[in-house]
């Protein structure tokens, strides 16, 4: 499943991950149904150096891009995040269709998730591979749904057993910085 997560939107006071969804899936009806949601991210390997792109001659790899997700957990705790796992909880919603807000959570998500062809697709469908590397049909394709989900709360552990909870706060609900 592809994200995008915004640290900032003109429609919401929380942090948000932006998600497309097929309409008719489970996990749409399971939304509706129950709009609490929790999303497990693990980065035990964030600070091991990928394989895939070593050099023949043995040298390092070329650093990588850093998805923003994994920016988010960086400056969320760095002292663990060699190797941390982190549990996001929020409230998803369908944007409304044909909203401004879904056009421009949609222009986001895209700019996020620009698929490279040349990259290698496990998933191919039988008539060959999609020329936009499957852009067209689970990022802008009509028959798919954007999901929002306002970040609420994180929980972090590390591989010590430590765990740290984190409340998001809209900053239109304190008082002299506190709550």
């Amino acid at each position: 499943m592809n994200y995008t997560y915004l640290p900032s939107s003109p429609y919401s006071n929380y942090p948000v991950i932006i998600m497309t969804t097929n309409p008719a899936s489970r996990k749409t009806s399971n939304l509706v149904t129950n709009p609490n949601v929790s999303l497990l991210v693990h980065d035990w390997v964030s600070h091991r150096p990928p394989t895939h792109g070593r050099r023949p001659s043995g040298g390092s790899p070329s650093p990588e891009h850093r998805s923003s997700l994994a920016s988010l957990l960086l400056n969320l705790n760095t002292s663990a995040l060699s190797s941390i796992s982190a549990t996001i909880g929020g409230a998803a919603r369908l944007v409304p269709s044909g909203t401004e807000e879904e056009k421009y959570y949609r222009e986001q998500h895209l700019e996020n998730n620009t698929f490279d062809e040349s990259a290698t697709q496990p998933f191919q469908r039988e008539n060959g591979p999609v020329e936009d590397g499957g852009r067209s049909c689970f990022v802008a394709g009509e028959e798919v749904r954007v999901v929002s989900v306002d970040i609420k709360d994180v929980r972090i552990s590390d591989w010590k057993g430590t765990v740290r909870d984190w409340e998001i706060v809209p900053e239109g609900n304190t008082v002299n910085g506190t709550q």
